[in-house]
């Protein structure tokens, strides 16, 4: 038998992993009410494993093969089993309190399965597709853990996550090459006369540049759509996901500043811009609740 995982020892576990893992992400917000904290820290830790069982691996059945057990422990928590591992004994309460469904978390493990198979998309619809699975699921369960649950705002966030989603993959097309995906559809790059295999050769000419902008634009116009969200929630919510949407705008705004070139350099924004963003946020906040 394995180890049986207490409630308070589950609980430490997902705080350690969402405040110790190696990547430079801050899970939980200055900004969020406390007692929401091992929430978030709860729902991170679950989506921290299921990445982990699909990029850290190296091997694509092997990963396919615990992305499987890993559905398998979600379903098996939703259905009334008792859960074993410590991420999902954490998670139990957060789900039972939060009244989340369990499509979200589902859908996550659906996009880290389609990252194992598929690593190039025909066209935007074909990309929106899996953004709805690997992108729009964690807005939704954000608005959810602070109490918002309805079609209206879900809306919204789906918007804001696709744009976030596309923003990243912008900026970091040639961190992508290194894994042989090619997120630019390739209607896109078509309709513009540029071959995929020119981008693992980077070769930045007047065709790619134009793919590039019209690209930024289609995540700059999703970006615009999402964010009257940060109207519609409570106040500290709200400067957070401005931050996120300016955050991710300017990242656009970087790739456009150096040309749409982003084979030769990956667009990035200095800890002082994200400062400036921040502030820019708490100003633009504090003056549309006054009005």
């Amino acid at each position: 038998m394995g180890r049986v995982w207490t409630l308070e020892e589950s609980l430490a576990y997902t705080r350690w992993l969402a405040t110790h893992h190696y990547e430079n992400f801050q899970v939980v917000s200055f900004l969020l009410p406390k007692r929401l904290h091992q929430d978030f820290y709860n729902v991170y830790a679950f989506c921290r494993w299921a990445d982990d069982l699909a990029d850290e691996v190296g091997d694509t059945a092997e990963s396919l093969r615990l992305l499987a057990w890993w559905r398998g422990e979600l379903e098996g928590m939703f259905a009334g089993a008792a859960p074993t591992h410590p991420v999902f004994v954490a998670l139990q309460g957060t789900i039972k309190w939060c009244q989340t469904p369990i499509s979200p978390f589902a859908d996550l493990i659906r996009a880290f399965e389609q990252d194992q198979t598929v690593a190039r998309y025909r066209d935007f619809e074909h990309l929106f597709g899996y953004c709805k699975n690997s992108a729009n699921p964690v807005g939704r369960l954000v608005l959810n853990l602070c109490g918002y649950r309805d079609e209206e705002r879900y809306a919204l966030s789906d918007a804001t996550c696709t744009a976030l989603q596309l923003a990243n993959f912008w900026q970091d097309v040639t961190v992508d090459l290194k894994k042989d995906r090619v997120y630019l559809p390739l209607s896109l790059l078509e309709a513009h006369k540029y071959p995929v295999e020119a981008i693992f050769e980077h070769r930045f000419d007047d065709r790619f540049r134009a793919a590039m902008r019209e690209a930024v634009e289609i995540a700059r116009a999703l970006f615009l759509k999402g964010l009257p969200l940060a109207d519609q929630v409570d106040r500290r919510l709200s400067i957070d996901l401005e931050l996120f949407s300016r955050g991710g705008m300017r990242v656009l705004d970087k790739i456009e500043q150096q040309g749409y070139d982003v084979l030769t350099s990956r667009p990035s924004v200095s800890k002082l811009e994200r400062v400036g963003l921040l502030l820019g946020a708490i100003r633009r906040r504090a003056f549309s609740r006054a009005a």
